[in-house]
């Protein structure tokens, strides 16, 4: 894919990042080098490659999805200014 100036100037604005006009030209460049590469990577044969989350091989140990605490709303809410409930009243910041 090829970047032109008028891309490079579009890009700089959304970002809200200030370039000059003499700096376009090499960055439409640079860019174009960057995107040329990312395009190389799609002609690699990745068929029959298992998709890697981590670089080691790990299982996630699964345990028993157990409460062990809770049950002290009275508690936490005891220096809360207003309560509704057991729940923190909090005034309404959107109409």
């Amino acid at each position: 894919m090829s970047v032109d100036e008028k891309m490079v100037q579009r890009i700089a604005d959304l970002a809200r990042i200030g370039v000059s006009e003499s700096k376009l030209p090499a960055l439409a460049k640079e860019l174009s080098a960057i995107l040329g590469f990312v395009e190389q990577l799609s002609e690699v044969d990745t068929d029959g490659v298992k998709p890697l989350t981590s670089a080691v091989e790990n299982k996630i140990r699964g345990r028993e999805d157990v409460v062990s605490d809770g049950g002290y709303a009275d508690d936490v809410l005891a220096n809360a200014p207003e309560k509704d409930d057991e729940y923190f009243a909090v005034p309404k910041v959107v109409e």
